[in-house]
């Protein structure tokens, strides 16, 4: 898989936002293939810092109701990037 492929879309929440603030940690949904090694690839290719740990989740599908219809969300993977202190990603900056 190529490392472009990896990350689909940053996750900008308030709790996001606030490990951002914190902690350094970024929030990206990736995609269901990829594995910790090409998360911190791909997270160092694209914004060019020093990935120190990668946490990532599968977020569970979520009932969702249209009228009388009940629709089901689809899975979908979730990786949490802390970088080294002295850097940050400015793609969040301002956010």
């Amino acid at each position: 898989m190529h490392v472009y492929e990896v990350l689909k879309r940053p996750i900008t929440t308030e709790k996001s936002n606030r490990l951002k603030d914190d902690l350094r940690q970024y929030a990206f949904e990736v995609d269901e293939r990829a594995n910790k090694v090409q998360i911190k690839e791909a997270v160092e290719t694209a914004f060019n810092v020093q990935v120190r740990r990668v946490n990532v989740l599968r977020m569970a599908r979520k009932r969702r109701r249209f009228g009388r219809r009940v629709v089901y969300t689809p899975i979908w993977k979730k990786a949490i990037v802390t970088i080294s202190a002295d850097q940050r990603i400015d793609l969040f900056e301002g956010v």
